[in-house]
């Protein structure tokens, strides 16, 4: 990888500790839900729809 794309995987870690060390369980989920829907979509659109079940 290339040191940027690591630099931005330790702030996004970093982020994500500073969450939990704050008790911002809440926040922290609802970026998790929304990473997740994002991603579902982003596999709907590159499955054909004879696949999806």
């Amino acid at each position: 990888m290339s040191n940027e794309i690591e630099r931005f995987l330790e702030r996004q870690d970093e982020a994500v500790s500073a969450l939990f060390l704050e008790n911002k369980g809440d926040e922290l989920t609802g970026i998790l839900v929304a990473a997740l829907e994002e991603a579902f979509e982003i596999l709907l659109e590159a499955a054909p729809p004879e696949t999806v079940h």
